[in-house]
């Protein structure tokens, strides 16, 4: 980062990071895609500096052509980038260039000229219910101290109890979850907010986390804590899934992110339908949801062959 800042110029720099500041304010784009657009632009123009053998102005970004943007595409491919990530590289970067062409810095039809990577169609691999039933017990959690084994219970628990994405529970404060409370108010991706149910079983994983939390849990400060008390980061439950897995004799796609993709699963299979499915996700696309019909194809063929009449 601090080489590019030398190499690159300096007018240049100052609108990327007014372009990463508009995306933050004004779309309201996740920390995660604002950390992935910094770093795919950023690898841009570090490209740009051996493909173009000098320091990296406006005047260039204004030259390139849709065979540079392919040259760039390429080199991420041989470094070993999927569609997916070559797909969101060709997004950030024209998003920049969009950003620069309504200033009349450049002109962005270079960029627009280049078909995205075609992707892969891959499918979400849940865990079955027993399995997801299992790991989410507290009876199954590997920790010693009481109050962590129920504290990894109740995040597991919101995961596949609620739909919920790693970074939407570890983002939960006491205030979130008052006595009583059927529902849940998430604030997921792009600020958007969605309201799930709150299962009872749910609610109770989380009240015996507070109860052996040996924290004093601010009502705003974050609800699950570390074990020095601080706020827990994600890849502690990452690691204790990956322990469960070992223990359970799970396949390797047993993540926290497949509990999130078993919720909308079994949801499917027992009768969901997709729009609730979506709104339960937070999702903004119905296509997004979409995906997991291909998940339980085999329940719907079975359906199929019982209920149709000329099956």
């Amino acid at each position: 980062m601090n080489e590019l800042l030398v190499i690159a110029d300096p007018r240049l720099m100052a609108e990327r990071a007014a372009w990463l500041e508009n995306l933050a304010r004004e779309r309201r784009l996740s920390e995660h895609t604002l950390d992935a657009y910094e770093r795919d632009t950023r690898q841009f123009l570090t490209f740009l500096t051996g493909h173009l053998a000098g320091p990296v102005t406006l005047g260039d970004i204004r030259e390139l052509r849709p065979a540079d943007f392919r040259a760039f595409l390429a080199a991420r491919r041989k470094q070993g980038s999927g569609a997916r990530s070559l797909g969101r590289n060709l997004a950030g970067l024209r998003s920049l260039l969009r950003h620069l062409e309504k200033k009349g810095l450049v002109n962005a039809a270079g960029a627009a000229a280049i078909r995205s990577p075609k992707q892969p169609k891959s499918l979400p691999k849940p865990l079955s219910d027993t399995q997801a039933i299992t790991v989410v017990s507290n009876e199954a959690q590997l920790h010693d101290e009481p109050w962590i084994a129920a504290r990894d219970a109740a995040v597991m628990t919101l995961l596949y109890g609620c739909g919920l994405r790693i970074s939407e529970a570890l983002d939960l404060v006491p205030a979130d979850l008052p006595t009583g409370a059927a529902t849940l108010r998430i604030t997921g991706k792009g600020n958007k907010t969605r309201l799930v149910p709150l299962l009872p079983v749910v609610f109770d994983a989380v009240e015996r986390y507070r109860a052996l939390c040996p924290y004093h849990l601010e009502s705003g400060a974050p609800l699950f804590r570390g074990a020095r008390g601080g706020k827990l980061q994600a890849a502690i439950i990452q690691r204790s899934m990956q322990k469960l897995r070992s223990a359970f004799g799970l396949p390797e796609t047993a993540t926290p992110h497949a509990l999130r993709h078993s919720f909308a699963t079994h949801l499917l299979a027992g009768g969901g339908d997709l729009r609730t499915i979506q709104e339960l996700l937070g999702h903004a696309s119905l296509s997004t949801t979409q995906v997991y019909t291909g998940v339980d194809a085999s329940r719907l063929l079975e359906v199929y062959d019982r209920a149709h009449p000329r099956a």
